[in-house]
């Protein structure tokens, strides 16, 4: 559970003012219903984050038990230094618009992912719980909690949002994670 917590957490906070907000609001203004545009970032995070969280936990069987914490915390702290540049909207997939909502989702939002802070996230967290489903299930709890609140209010949401606390506080995260991550290595030998 702690695997679950700690990914949905971490990402729900680290995609505050992230591309993949300005892509739901990019695509709630082009498109009238909301339910296939949460279903195609759904779909998309699944996909992504199972990738992704495959990734780690395969990476992490391979590195020596005694470097692993060491190499997680040091992950944890570039992804909390990485987390407090703003992102910006960089992709131009005006190419997948006339798919419909769900489909421009699904496929807009997996690649707007491939690279992203949160697939990087997701890869350290499975390498360090060891529960790769919890891991996938939390940052797709994470991502959709970030998201649908931008998809029903929009705008009006993210006008309100601090999105440099948001930013700090999410790089703070991750910099307990980090700290966690080496001080539960040293309690448990």
């Amino acid at each position: 559970m702690d695997a679950f917590l700690a990914s949905t957490v971490a990402v729900a906070i680290a995609e505050i003012g992230d591309k993949t907000q300005l892509l739901s609001l990019f695509l709630v203004a082009r498109y009238v219903t909301r339910l296939p545009i949460i279903l195609g970032i759904f779909v998309a995070t699944v996909l992504n984050h199972a990738l992704s969280a495959w990734l780690g936990a395969w990476v992490a069987s391979f590195i020596p038990e005694a470097w692993l914490p060491w190499i997680l915390a040091a992950s944890f702290v570039a992804i909390a230094l990485w987390l407090l540049v703003p992102d910006k909207d960089d992709s131009d997939d005006s190419k997948f618009l006339g798919l419909g909502a769900f489909m421009a989702t699904t496929i807009m939002f997996f690649l707007a992912e491939i690279g992203d802070k949160t697939q990087v996230a997701t890869v350290v967290l499975a390498a360090r719980f060891t529960e790769t489903f919890w891991v996938i299930l939390g940052t797709t709890v994470g991502m959709l909690l970030a998201n649908i609140p931008v998809i029903m209010a929009g705008r009006w949401l993210m006008e309100r949002l601090p999105l440099a606390t948001a930013r700090i506080g999410a790089s703070a995260l991750f910099v307990v994670l980090a700290v966690v991550t080496v001080w539960a290595t040293y309690m448990n030998s």
